[in-house]
């Protein structure tokens, strides 16, 4: 019986080595597995996943038309032409035009089918999906709109804060949740929360809560809601979408903020329990006043390294970079500036990834294709016509690659010595 064992424990191991050389030798398909969290790195199939990737919020809403759904494809196909592994993009529209959610609980199917199309035509480019639940602006509804509802269903807020306290606000807020987890896809028939195609669910698009500078508000709403998320879908990752922007939980680290509070605390947010990984925003063309190109390089770069060394050492959890750019309005402006911007960004990300620390890749705002410029903003960025942003763009995708290959070949290399070891093990009980 212990000769079976070691027998079936060899074979496993070797069809773990060959399942892991197809891999390898053909590549996988986004779809074909969840992303996963082990210690402070995201893994896909067993081996490291690194995430270089873009933003683009339209997706859904231009999906909802069927006749401007070429537009999504194009952006999917410009991105997976440069290797592009990663899309953060909304997964709400709160009342207004082309709503998905028109009141609480009544949804637009239109517009359900968008998502629908988004979401199967990024696992056909092999692209991950990150997908926000609400926005903290005005901007396609947001936490503002929950309020109204809130107001018109006979609720006294005095606040658009109060989304993140009244208890028929969140009840909304948790609907929509259940209704996006539990949709079928119309077109491929997966329910969202089995879908492999999601890398990730985000709470909410840069939460804020200035009533309450000492970020309990936010602490204690990101708890209500993590458990609310991982209480219907445990094959997804979840964040919470902050900023980064450090609170009283660590006061010694306040002086690397910008000069605001905005009520949330980097550290104690994203310690939260079901928090699976930490996100931060980096954008010092708004958040520096009167700062110079190098100024807002040296911010970023502290920045970045503060918070790869927190979530490496204090939360032990990935960090990803989920939103930079820089703005093409900016007194200045030039694409060289904004170069070197992503290659500051790129270089740090990638210097932690070759050691196997804390960063995840980061997410661009914003892409955009030919034919969506209106829906564009100042950050936004044609691939097409921008071919030196686009160079250091794939140039970076390159790099993560290798570093995924290399580990990879290690853990191939790491299996084929167990099953060798095992091998000699049952060679020397049969002398």
């Amino acid at each position: 019986m212990k000769y079976l064992k070691l027998f079936l424990t060899i074979l496993l191991a070797i069809q773990q080595c060959n399942s892991f050389l197809k891999c390898e030798a053909f590549g996988r398909r986004s779809g074909d597995g969840f992303v996963k969290v082990r210690g402070t790195r995201f893994v896909l199939n067993g081996s490291p996943y690194y995430a270089n990737g873009f933003n683009a919020y339209w997706l859904m809403y231009m999906a909802s038309d069927p006749s401007q759904r070429y537009l999504v494809s194009n952006v999917f196909r410009q991105a997976s032409s440069h290797s592009l592994s990663v899309a953060r993009t909304w997964a709400f529209n709160d009342g207004g035009d082309r709503a998905l959610q028109i009141s609480p609980g009544s949804y637009n199917e239109h517009v359900f089918q968008g998502l629908d199309f988004v979401i199967a035509e990024a696992r056909k480019y092999g692209i991950k999906l990150i997908l926000s639940f609400v926005n903290n602006y005005e901007s396609m509804g947001g936490k503002k709109q929950y309020v109204n509802w809130g107001r018109s269903h006979g609720q006294y807020l005095s606040s658009d804060d109060d989304f993140f306290k009244n208890p028929v606000v969140k009840g909304f807020y948790k609907n929509h949740i259940t209704t996006v987890l539990n949709r079928r896809n119309t077109i491929n028939g997966v329910v969202y929360k089995n879908d492999p195609t999601i890398m990730a669910w985000e709470l909410m698009n840069e939460p804020r809560c200035t009533s309450d500078p000492s970020g309990r508000t936010i602490q204690g709403w990101i708890s209500e809601m993590a458990a609310h998320v991982k209480s219907i879908d445990r094959n997804h990752l979840l964040e919470a979408g902050l900023e980064g922007f450090y609170g009283s939980s660590h006061p010694e680290k306040l002086h690397l903020n910008p000069n605001f509070n905005i009520g949330t605390d980097f550290i104690a947010n994203n310690q939260v329990s079901g928090i699976d990984f930490a996100t931060i925003h980096a954008y010092p063309d708004q958040w520096l006043s009167n700062k110079n190109a190098e100024s807002e390089l040296n911010f970023v770069n502290n920045w970045l390294t503060s918070h790869i060394e927190d979530a490496q050492n204090i939360l032990r959890k990935p960090l990803l970079l989920a939103e930079f750019g820089k703005s093409d309005k900016d007194s200045g402006f030039s694409t060289y500036q904004r170069d070197q911007l992503f290659t500051t960004v790129y270089n740090k990300i990638y210097a932690s990834a070759k050691r196997g620390g804390a960063a995840g890749g980061a997410l661009f705002w914003q892409l955009i294709t030919e034919g969506v410029e209106a829906y564009g903003d100042s950050y936004a960025i044609v691939l097409s016509r921008n071919p030196s942003t686009a160079n250091v763009i794939a140039q970076q995708s390159r790099k993560l690659y290798l570093i995924r290959k290399i580990f990879a070949r290690m853990r191939n290399v790491r299996l084929w010595k167990k099953a060798r070891e095992i091998r000699n093990r049952i060679n020397a009980k049969r002398v």
